[in-house]
């Protein structure tokens, strides 16, 4: 056993009982993958949730990397691998398992889809799909060990199934047609929601984490997980939708929502973000 091994198992722990977190095989995921290999060479900087401002680790001794911190992929960029409790609680809602087939959209350099891949195993596929170009070609690099995992660079807007979940790991404005008509019946698609900061310039945004699940017979319930800040998705926001999300958000910011409906439909009270595509629907007041 290597002498970080140890600490990345430490780790996975800590990981995983801050995520709350119940797939069975999630917590040797954290613990196998070598989070170092995708974050290029250290000192790194680092910022903790309770931490002010991001700061520069001491050295380039990989335990620094194994807490409960964001680290920069491209500091200048202000690029992040994102917070291990928040993904570990994202990876662990979709439900995975041996053999599942997963879209991780956002991929950055690869880490938290590694994570995935090692969960579904050689039997499933993982496609990650990372719209920057020096992201995209350091998680090809980063998973070329795991020949079921495959790297595409694009946004992610068009993916193929059937998937038995897709984890879209920036803020969209909505869901995308082809992510709604990939999932297989018992398939699950995790999705931030948000509306952009333009104290942050528009590069940030915050809304709610969006749980959506297609049923045996094709319908498509949906629900509110959290709140959420982070980064903007390139290409995957449109602004007259993401106007009316920010009235919907003005008016219920964690509503209870029984489901996504596609029909064309009149809006009616109990329509809580309502577009000429789709519309979340809400449970109604009594």
């Amino acid at each position: 056993m290597s002498e970080i091994a140890p600490v990345r198992r430490l780790y996975a722990q800590q990981i995983v009982a801050a995520a709350s977190a119940t797939t069975p095989t999630l917590l040797d995921a954290f613990a196998a993958i070598p989070r170092e290999r995708f974050l290029g060479p250290g000192p790194w900087v680092v910022v903790g949730a309770g931490d002010p401002k991001p700061h520069l680790t001491p050295d380039d001794d990989p335990r620094h990397v194994y807490a409960d911190v964001s680290v920069a992929i491209a500091a200048e960029r202000q690029l992040f691998n994102g917070q291990p409790s928040f993904l570990a609680r994202m990876i662990d809602s979709l439900a995975l398992a041996p053999g599942r087939r997963v879209v991780h959209i956002g991929a950055g350099t690869g880490y938290y889809s590694a994570i995935i891949g090692d969960i579904v195993g050689e039997t499933g596929r993982v496609v990650a799909a990372e719209i920057d170009e020096p992201l995209a070609a350091a998680a090809r690099r980063n998973l070329a060990l795991m020949p079921w995992v495959e790297v595409q660079q694009n946004d992610g807007s068009s993916v193929n199934g059937p998937l038995d979940a897709i984890l879209v790991n920036a803020g969209v404005t909505h869901p995308q047609e082809s992510w709604l008509d990939a999932l297989a019946p018992g398939g699950r698609l995790l999705l931030p929601l948000t509306v952009a900061m333009p104290a942050m310039g528009g590069t940030l945004g915050k809304g709610v984490m969006l749980m959506i699940r297609k049923n045996e017979a094709g319908a498509l319930a949906a629900n509110v997980t959290s709140f959420v800040a982070i980064y903007s998705a390139l290409g995957l926001r449109e602004s007259v939708i993401e106007r009316t999300l920010a009235q919907a958000l003005q008016r219920t910011s964690f509503p209870n929502l029984t489901g996504l409906r596609r029909d064309a439909h009149e809006r009616v009270d109990d329509c809580w973000f309502h577009t000429d595509r789709f519309c979340l629907s809400m449970e109604p007041e009594s």
